[in-house]
C-alpha cells in the first residue's frame, strides 16, 4: 500500500502543477490529511479512503468544459499501471464519479462508508478560512463580481444551472458553502464543520459592515 499511495502523491503533484490555486496540490493534500483523520473514527478500507483522497480532483470537469469522464479514465489508466486490483479501481472510481456538490441529487443510496469520508474530508476544505479564500480565488479566477446587493442567491439550482452559474462569490456562501455543514455524513465529519461554519458566519457579518460602512 505504501508504494501505491507515495506513486500517487508524486503523479498527482506532477499532474496538478500549475493548477488553480483552490483546486491544486495543496487542496488535494489537505483533503488527504483530513480524510485519514476522519477515517481513525470509522470502520473502513484505509487504501481506497487514501487513493480516492488524492485522485478525487486530478482533472475537475469545471476546468475541462464540464467532462467529468476524465478524471475517471486518467484515475483508471493510472491506477492499472500500478496494478492495483479491479476491486480497489472500481471503488475509487465510483467515489471521484460520486464525490461532488452538484452531483448530489444523482448518487445512489446507502454510498460506501469510503466515499462519506472522502466526501467530507472535501466538503471540509470548502467552508471556514480556508473555504472562503478558495472561494474569492476562483471568484477572482472567473472575474466573477465579489458582491453586489441587488443580485440575489440562486437557491435549489439543478445542475446545469450550477455549472453554468457566474453569480457573486458572496452569493456562493448561500448556494453552497453555508449548505455543507448539513450535509456531513460522519461523526468527526459534522464536529468539524460546525467550527468552520461558524467562522464563516461571522466573516460575513463583519464583511456586510465592512461593505455597508457601519
Amino acid at each position: 500500500m505504501k508504494n501505491l499511495i507515495e506513486n500517487t502523491v508524486e503523479f498527482v503533484k506532477e499532474k496538478l502543477e500549475g493548477a488553480e490555486a483552490g483546486h491544486d496540490w495543496f487542496h488535494i493534500e489537505r483533503v488527504w490529511k483530513l480524510s485519514k483523520k476522519i477515517a481513525e473514527t470509522e470502520e473502513c478500507n484505509r487504501e481506497v479512503v487514501e487513493l480516492a483522497a488524492l485522485l478525487h480532483d486530478i482533472a475537475d470537469p469545471k476546468f475541462h468544459n464540464g467532462d467529468e469522464t476524465i478524471a475517471l479514465k486518467v484515475s483508471r489508466e493510472f491506477l492499472e499501471s500500478q496494478n492495483a486490483s479491479e476491486d480497489v479501481v472500481e471503488k475509487v472510481l465510483f467515489i471521484i464519479k460520486n464525490i461532488s456538490f452538484k452531483n448530489r441529487g444523482e448518487v445512489p443510496k446507502d454510498l460506501p462508508i469510503e466515499l462519506k469520508i472522502v466526501q467530507d474530508a472535501d466538503r471540509i476544505d470548502a467552508i471556514g478560512a480556508i473555504g472562503i479564500g478558495r472561494t474569492f480565488n476562483f471568484g477572482g479566477f472567473k472575474n466573477n463580481l465579489m458582491y453586489d446587493p441587488n443580485i440575489a442567491p440562486k437557491l435549489n439550482m439543478s445542475k446545469d444551472e450550477y455549472k453554468k452559474s457566474n453569480g457573486t462569490t458572496i452569493n456562493h456562501f448561500y448556494e453552497k458553502l453555508l449548505l455543507l455543514k448539513d450535509l456531513m455524513n460522519t461523526e468527526k465529519g459534522k464536529e468539524i464543520a460546525e467550527e468552520r461554519h461558524d467562522f464563516m458566519m461571522k466573516f460575513l457579518d463583519q464583511f456586510y459592515k465592512e461593505w455597508n460602512v457601519d
